[in-house]
């Protein structure tokens, strides 16, 4: 492969060996804490927030429960990608065929349309937030997304992703600030009504709001791309696990300010966009936290998951196409990887900016990724049962636990999401 000379000499290789262990564990950290703060999209912002207005706390212990799963399901990409050294669409099209690896590509288009939609949604209402015209605020940021990737390595990328997903920790002093009632937020630990149709709409919401097709190709490929080896693995495990806690600590923390404030006033609020959420902040919070500090964690989570959805969508079509996909690469030397993370962040910016009312649809697009689950989890785990070496597959207890965690994790998000729409 031509790599990108003149800027990747300046790299320095990930140490080999294993000790000491803090230096190769800062080497190798990135792929999952960048895939889990982008995890915290717009659509998992608004999710999270809306949970808090309808249910109080009742939909806090979720995102504890939720942060195992979220664990065992992003370690199987790790663990696929160290030890066969392909990324997740190549490894099902070279284990299962063509045609099942085009349906799973399929499946993450499907996801990342409704993900970059959410991201620039959540760009353009922190922008009008600031009398900022929505295209003005689109074209700025779709123009940093490409400059970023274009004109970076992908250890520079991460390093920026990592950046600017930092600006989500603004989520913990909104809050903060917002003084939760200690006993009401344990009585809502406790309480899950799951009998209740809506109260499982949103159970369904964010699950498909935590765990997304385009998390797996992406982590899978950036694991590949950065080249890990396997005496990495336990480096990597740990980046992923310490990333799935930040997650949902961030979900949390936004679930939280939501239900001590919003919902304590209007339990009915429509919170469709980060715009209603954030106007609905500042009477209560002031304006400096409500609209300042909310818009800067927004800004940060909508950034770094366009980057990750797009380059999971160049990456992803790029195994099952078999054109030229890596960050090492040239722009020139692999002209249809950077088009098709071009044409997804230009693509998801004009369509925000043509028609602003698709945002409303953020909650559905969470649900939507539930309802993809059997076959997300299903080709992960299979491939984790058939494609790696015999010494490193699913086995035993563990083997059979990630089949349970996942037969229920897909069954409640499916279940949820037709239960909650009304269907039976």
């Amino acid at each position: 492969m031509h790599a990108r000379t003149p800027v990747t000499t300046t790299e320095q290789p990930i140490p080999a060996a294993p000790t000491p262990g803090w230096r190769t564990f800062l080497a190798v950290v990135g792929p999952g804490l960048v895939v889990m703060l982008a995890d915290t999209d717009v659509g998992s912002i608004i999710t999270a927030a809306q949970s808090g207005v309808q249910w109080g706390y009742r939909l806090l212990l979720l995102q504890i429960l939720l942060i195992p799963v979220l664990y065992i399901v992003q370690e199987l990409t790790v663990r696929l990608a160290i030890f066969t050294g392909k990324g997740h669409g190549e490894l099902i099209r070279d284990t299962f065929g063509p045609f099942w690896a085009w349906v799973s590509v399929a499946g993450l288009g499907v996801a990342t349309v409704g993900a970059l939609l959410t991201e620039f949604s959540g760009i353009a209402g922190v922008g009008e937030l600031y009398g900022i015209p929505r295209m003005v605020s689109l074209a700025l940021c779709a123009a940093f997304l490409i400059l970023v990737v274009l004109t970076g390595t992908y250890r520079r990328v991460e390093r920026a992703a990592i950046l600017l997903g930092l600006f989500e920790f603004a989520f913990f002093l909104v809050a903060y600030e917002a003084h939760p009632a200690g006993h009401a937020l344990v009585q809502g630990l406790v309480q899950m009504p799951l009998a209740d149709k809506d109260y499982l709409y949103l159970v369904a919401a964010n699950i498909g709001a935590v765990i997304m097709p385009w998390m797996i190709f992406y982590q899978q490929s950036a694991v590949a791309d950065k080249k890990l080896r396997p005496e990495h693995y336990r480096h990597a495990k740990w980046d992923t696990a310490l990333g799935a806690v930040i997650a949902q600590a961030i979900m949390a923390a936004i679930l939280v300010a939501a239900a001590a404030t919003i919902g304590k006033s209007d339990a009915h609020a429509g919170l469709n966009t980060i715009g209603d959420i954030t106007k609905a902040l500042v009477p209560i919070l002031g304006p400096d936290i409500g609209r300042f500090v909310f818009g800067l964690g927004t800004i940060g989570a909508a950034l770094v998951a366009a980057i990750v959805v797009s380059l999971a969508s160049a990456w992803g079509f790029g195994e099952i196409a078999g054109y030229k996909r890596s960050l090492e690469y040239h722009p020139s030397e692999a002209p249809l990887f950077y088009s098709v993370y071009t044409v997804a962040v230009i693509g998801g910016a004009v369509t925000v900016g043509l028609v602003p009312n698709l945002v409303t649809l953020n909650i559905g697009v969470e649900v939507m990724n539930a309802l993809m689950l059997p076959i997300v989890l299903g080709f992960l785990v299979a491939l984790a049962f058939k494609a790696l070496p015999p010494q490193h597959r699913l086995r035993g207890p563990y083997g059979w636990m990630v089949i349970g965690v996942s037969l229920l994790t897909a069954g409640l998000g499916v279940y949820g999401g037709i239960s909650g729409a009304g269907l039976f």
